[in-house]
């Protein structure tokens, strides 16, 4: 790989879909796919033998869903806007309102598209620890609490939409439904459908599946009438291929040997840097603390970008890195490849997806001008 590049294993992909497609089966549920996680378009086809629908948050998503993925899509967003709606509604078949004054302002819009209306609303729990991923924080900006909820819903709202999880288990899960029956069940036998988000991590080795169709199940009993829907991103693509890089230089201080490379945390992993997320890089060992540590073969991996703080952790490696060497981020396709960024007008990495049969295809390379075009 002469330069650096995200690859998507099909494998590894259909092994996730395969797994996804058994729970929504054995559980009589729909799950769909949420573009905020993944939104490879070219890999749709392969998708489309395992799910029929997408989630959307705004309308470039809602654009993909009905043009690329060929099906209207389960739209939610925290605020829609008057020169967007029209657009929203067309090509959704369901339309979620983050707040009671949305609904009254964009409801008549969505009917007269045929859209299925929902509401998001707020439990007020989730297990989520970073605050930056917690969407029922104190002070949160997404959903309706019960209190805030008329005895009577709005006309024309079927459904509830509740987005709790990240990276979450099925333990999670069974715990939280015990808030949000306990806030909302009142209003279930006024609904036609509950959206219970994404996080739902079902593909990630360790996850009780058999747990996860059993609550589903239990759900379905107590609440026959209701479709539950679930829209995980991370569950789709995750472990499903690397980011490839590439040693630059090394350069030294103060005892701190850095390796160079040809991606950037900043631009090409931000969770790395936001969440903190640790990635696991073939071949080395992440060593714990924020000092450098002793011992022969350790590096702290730096972005090629102008940001002071585009450089994360330290590796132990069992030889020196040399320049051209490949240094390998596994798990690198879900999330990252959506929030990827052009500052500093870095190359991005190519993507490239591995196919079935060990050939290797390149789906985009990006040039000079899809940077000066953004700048238009």
């Amino acid at each position: 790989m002469p330069r650096p590049v995200y690859i998507i294993e099909e494998q590894k992909l259909r092994r996730n879909l395969q797994l996804i497609s058994h729970v929504a089966r054995e559980a009589d549920v729909e799950i769909i796919l949420a573009f905020k996680a993944f939104a490879l378009w070219k890999t749709f086809p392969i998708f489309r033998e395992y799910i029929s629908s997408t989630t959307a948050s705004s309308l470039w998503e809602a654009r993909m869903a009905f043009e690329c993925f060929g099906a209207k899509a389960h739209t939610y967003s925290p605020a829609y806007t008057d020169d967007e709606i029209d657009d929203m509604a067309r090509m959704s078949s369901h339309l979620t309102f983050n707040s009671l004054t949305q609904y009254q302002r964009h409801h008549a819009t969505a009917v007269a598209n045929g859209c299925s209306i929902g509401l998001r609303v707020n439990p007020e729990y989730s297990e989520v620890g970073t605050l930056l991923y917690n969407p029922c924080a104190p002070g949160t900006r997404f959903g309706i609490t019960a209190d805030r909820l008329p005895q009577q819903l709005p006309p024309f709202v079927e459904g509830f939409h509740c987005h709790c999880h990240c990276e979450s288990g099925a333990d999670v899960l069974q715990r939280t439904l015990v808030h949000i029956e306990q806030h909302f069940a009142p209003w279930f036998p006024q609904l036609k459908w509950l959206n219970l988000g994404g996080g739902h991590l079902m593909t990630r080795r360790d996850y009780d599946v058999p747990l996860l169709i059993s609550i589903l199940k239990g759900l379905h009993q107590r609440y026959p009438w209701l479709h539950i829907i679930l829209e995980p991103g991370s569950a789709f693509a995750w472990q499903t291929g690397p980011l490839v890089s590439h040693v630059v230089d090394v350069v030294e201080d103060h005892g701190v040997r850095t390796a160079i490379l040809d991606v950037s945390f900043t631009c090409h992993m931000p969770d790395c840097l936001e969440m903190p997320y640790m990635p696991d890089v073939r071949g080395g060992i992440l060593l714990e603390g924020e000092e450098p540590p002793t011992g022969g073969n350790v590096y702290r991996l730096g972005g090629n970008s102008c940001l002071s703080g585009d450089f994360l952790g330290y590796w132990q490696f069992d030889h020196e890195l040399q320049v051209g060497e490949e240094i390998i981020f596994e798990d690198m396709i879900h999330y990252t490849t959506v929030k990827t960024t052009m500052f500093n007008g870095i190359r991005h990495p190519d993507i490239a997806i591995r196919h079935l049969d060990g050939t290797l295809e390149t789906l985009r390379q990006y040039h000079y001008e899809d940077y000066r075009d953004r700048m238009d």
